[in-house]
């Protein structure tokens, strides 16, 4: 007699099941590395994605072919806002960016390039490739945008503490599987001694079953003469809570922002603190990079000779603040006469206009000296 035909009570036709896989598997959590570089790096590069990059002569805005590049299409394939949200990501996770202009005049990102450095000459970029196209020319540094980030701490975060915090995090999510999992033995109807090929077979076939519970929600368990399956209870069932799980992300991401410059308000939407946050995130996080960005830009897109008469490039957008909250403190600064109304509209974020009053210096009457007050009080009258 067949073990098979033993244990399924001669059902034949049910042998086949031994060899059928019972589930399938699920998909592979997402890396807590990536969840916390998307989550902090995607907030910089939508911050920069909503400057305006202005070039201007002594106060006056100019509108080029350059102008069209930065804010509007600087390629056939994105937008101006995908293009910096792009810069600023692979600028940051790569601790450096290269940006080449076309022969069809195009901003291209470079995805691979070789960089030859020399001590007094220009440094050269060789075999710079861009959507799996790699460039036969060679391009010297002034005449490309090349920005480094120069952040060797979140470097080596990333070479380390990353693979610390993963496995932690998985061991967790183990330690509750297994508070929570299910357990059950299993009988088989048979009075044989089972030869070392069919109790293999055997365990294999329990070994799916058991696998197919354990990893997925909802498993189909074939019933069968001869083979019965029993649930018993076992482990935590009230298990660990997922609370912890969060707060161990929660504490990731909150290095990460740190290295980062991000004040962990902002990225966790905590607006008890936003308006600190936006303070301290423009100065230590946004402000900087900005700044590298337009150094870069005045440098390779403006030459020295229209440097030193008056033409610039400057960004706006991040730092500015809006009027209608400010407005006390420019009516102060315009009726003390520190500023004029068009030095206030650039600090504002607007462009100056052509009007004679807002090029005046307003001093009103509260900011008089005493000895200038030609109005003498009633006791004099």
């Amino acid at each position: 007699m067949k073990f098979l035909d033993s244990v399924l009570r001669r059902n034949k036709e049910l042998e086949s099941m031994f060899d059928l896989d019972l589930f399938y598997e699920m998909n592979p959590r997402k890396y807590l590395k990536q969840m916390a570089l998307e989550t902090c790096i995607n907030f910089i590069g939508r911050t920069i994605s909503q400057s305006d990059f202005r070039i201007s002569k002594n106060g006056e805005r100019i509108y080029n072919d350059w102008h069209y590049l930065l804010n509007v299409r600087p390629n056939t394939d994105q937008s101006a806002s995908d293009f910096w949200q792009s810069f600023v990501y692979k600028l940051i996770y790569e601790n450096e960016v290269l940006v080449i202009l076309s022969d069809n005049n195009d901003l291209l990102i470079a995805d691979d390039f070789d960089r030859e450095e020399f001590a007094v000459y220009p440094d050269v970029f060789r075999n710079v490739t861009v959507k799996g196209y790699t460039f036969k020319r060679t391009y010297q540094m002034d005449e490309v945008i090349h920005v480094s980030y120069n952040n060797e701490k979140l470097t080596k975060f990333m070479d380390g503490m990353f693979g610390d915090y993963a496995d932690l995090f998985t061991r967790m999510i183990e330690t509750n599987k297994h508070s929570n999992q299910i357990r059950g033995t299993v009988s088989v109807d048979t009075t044989q001694n089972l030869e070392e090929e069919n109790r293999t077979r055997l365990q294999e076939f329990i070994d799916r079953l058991f696998n197919s519970i354990r990893k997925n929600a909802v498993a189909i368990i074939p019933k069968l003469k001869g083979f019965e399956y029993t649930e018993v209870a076992g482990g935590d069932k009230a298990g660990r809570s997922v609370e912890e799980l969060a707060k161990l992300k929660r504490d990731l991401i909150n290095h990460v922002a740190n290295i980062l410059g991000i004040p962990t308000s902002l990225i966790h939407g905590e607006m008890s603190e936003y308006e600190t946050g936006i303070k301290a995130y423009v100065k230590f996080c946004s402000g900087p990079l900005v700044k590298k960005i337009k150094d870069e830009l005045n440098a390779k897109l403006i030459t020295k000779p229209d440097y030193m008469d008056g033409e610039k490039i400057d960004i706006l957008g991040v730092a500015e603040l809006n009027p209608l909250e400010v407005a006390n403190s420019v009516d102060k600064l315009r009726a003390s006469g520190v500023y004029n109304g068009n030095e206030i509209r650039i600090k504002l974020g607007d462009e100056p206009v052509d009007n004679p009053a807002l090029e005046e210096y307003v001093l009103t009457k509260n900011y008089q000296r005493a000895a200038d007050d030609s109005t003498g009080g009633g006791e004099n009258k």
